[in-house]
C-alpha cells in the first residue's frame, strides 16, 4: 500500500490549502458570531471562485459536474478541507449532500438523476437524509416506527425524525421508512425521495445542539410527517432494500467523516503548539511549551493523530481495492479510534488555550460543541467496539493458537 500522494494530488491539495488559508479561514469570525444563512452570499461567491478553479464536488462523478476523484484522492481533499467548519460546503462535497449523491448515482432512475442528482452536484441545491428516530435508538437502526404505506400509486408517509441534517432550506429528503413490516429484519425499510414541499413534511424546529440551533445547512432538523403522499416511483432502488443501500454508503462517508476529523485535528495541533510557544508563564519569559506535561500532551496527540490517518487511508485503501464488505472490520475501528483521537486533541488544545479557549474568538470552541456527536452519530462507539470485537473473536472459533 502506497498512501504517498500523486504529483496530480498534491497540486490539488496545495491549491486548495491555500484557498482555505486565504479565502475561508478569515470568514470564521463572521461565521461564528452570525446565523449561517446571513452568511450565504459571501459563500456563494467563493462557492464561484472553487467552480472556476476546477475544484468543485471533487468527489463526484465527472458527468454530473464534479472532479470524479477515487475514495483514497478524496480522503486527502477531506483532510484539508476539514480544517475549517466551511471548507466542504464551499467546495461542493459536505454531508449528507455527498451521501445522498453517492446513493441517487447508485440507485436513480434516468428521471431522478436528472431532477436530483444533476442539480445537486452543480450545487443548486441541497438535500438531507432522514433516518434517526425520536423514540428509538439509533444505535439500532432496524427499530423503526416510520412507515410508507401504498395507496394507488403513491407513498403515504408517517413518522417522526429527528437528526435530519440539513433539512432546513432543502429541496428533498431521502428517508428511510418501512414499506415491508412482514419481511425480514433487514428487508423492511426503503428509500424514498421526499420534496420538502410535500405536505405533510413538516420542519417541527433546528435542534438545539449544546445552545446552538443553527440556521440553514447548519442545522439538525426535526420532522414530523403526517400523511405524507409521494408517487411510488420516487422510491430508490428495490423495495425493501433500504439498508442494503445505507450500508454501501456508509463505507465512503466513513472515511469522508474520518478525514474531515483528522483536518480538524490537525488545525487544533496547530493552534495549540502556536498557543504553548507563545504563551509566556513566568516573569522569566518562560512559555507554556516548557512545561513537561504540555510537551506531553503534544506528543501523545501527534502520534495518535498519525495512527488514525494511517488507519483510515488504509480502511479507503481496502474499500478502493476489496470493497465495502471486505472493509467492515477496518470502518468500524476508525470510526470509534478516529473519533475518540479527534475529540483528545480538541479538548487538548481548548485546556492549552485557557480561558481564550472557553470564547468563541478563535475556532476551537466550534469544533468542541460541535463534534462531540461523532462519537454518537453512525453508530456510538461502544457499538462500533461491541461489533468488530465479535467479528474478531469468532475468528478465533475452534481455531488452534500456539
Amino acid at each position: 500500500m502506497n498512501f504517498e500522494m500523486s504529483e496530480k494530488t498534491r497540486l490539488i491539495i496545495d491549491m486548495i490549502d491555500e484557498f482555505v488559508d486565504k479565502e475561508l479561514i478569515p470568514l470564521e469570525p463572521e461565521f461564528l458570531n452570525r446565523s449561517f444563512k446571513n452568511l450565504l452570499p459571501v459563500l456563494e461567491e467563493k462557492r464561484a471562485k472553487v467552480k472556476k478553479m476546477e475544484l468543485w464536488a471533487p468527489n463526484h462523478p465527472k458527468e454530473y459536474g464534479g472532479m470524479g476523484l477515487n475514495l483514497v484522492d478524496h480522503a486527502f481533499v477531506s483532510e484539508s478541507l476539514g480544517r475549517t467548519p466551511l471548507g466542504h460546503y464551499v467546495f461542493g462535497c459536505q454531508a449528507p449532500d455527498a451521501g445522498n449523491v453517492e446513493i441517487l448515482y447508485l440507485y436513480g432512475t434516468d428521471e431522478q438523476k436528472e431532477k436530483y442528482l444533476r442539480p445537486l452536484v452543480e450545487g443548486k441545491i441541497r438535500s438531507c437524509f432522514s433516518m434517526t428516530e425520536v423514540e428509538l435508538p439509533g444505535s439500532n437502526p432496524v427499530m423503526m416506527d416510520t412507515t410508507a404505506v401504498k395507496d394507488g400509486d403513491d407513498y403515504v408517509i408517517n413518522g417522526q425524525k429527528w437528526y435530519t441534517s440539513s433539512s432546513d432550506g432543502a429541496e428533498f429528503a431521502i428517508v428511510m421508512a418501512k414499506t415491508n413490516p412482514d419481511a425480514s429484519t433487514h428487508l423492511q425499510a426503503s428509500m424514498i425521495i421526499v420534496p420538502c414541499d410535500t405536505p405533510g413534511f413538516n420542519q417541527v424546529r433546528n435542534i438545539p445542539v449544546m445552545g446552538e440551533p443553527g440556521t440553514d445547512y447548519f442545522g439538525h432538523g426535526e420532522i414530523l410527517y403526517q400523511s405524507c403522499r409521494v408517487p411510488q416511483e420516487n422510491l430508490l432502488g428495490p423495495e425493501g432494500h433500504g439498508f442494503i443501500i445505507a450500508q454501501e454508503r456508509l463505507g465512503p462517508g466513513r472515511i469522508h467523516h474520518c478525514m474531515r476529523w483528522l483536518g480538524i485535528c490537525k488545525r487544533s495541533f496547530d493552534l495549540m503548539c502556536k498557543r504553548a510557544s507563545e504563551r509566556i508563564m513566568t516573569p522569566d519569559g518562560k512559555t507554556l511549551a516548557t512545561k513537561q506535561i504540555i510537551q506531553a500532551w503534544i506528543a501523545e496527540c501527534a502520534a495518535e493523530m498519525q495512527a488514525a490517518r494511517l488507519m483510515t487511508l488504509n480502511a479507503a485503501w481496502k474499500i478502493e481495492k476489496l470493497g465495502v464488505k471486505e472493509a467492515r472490520e477496518d470502518i468500524s475501528l476508525i470510526k470509534f479510534f478516529v473519533a475518540g483521537v479527534m475529540q483528545n486533541v480538541v479538548d487538548k488544545a481548548l485546556q492549552v488555550h485557557g480561558g481564550m479557549g472557553m470564547t468563541d474568538d478563535i475556532i476551537i470552541p466550534f469544533f468542541y460543541r460541535h463534534e462531540r456527536g461523532a462519537r454518537i452519530y453512525d453508530g456510538a462507539d461502544e457499538v462500533h467496539k461491541m461489533s468488530v470485537a465479535r467479528r474478531i473473536l469468532r475468528g478465533y472459533e475452534g481455531r488452534e493458537v500456539k
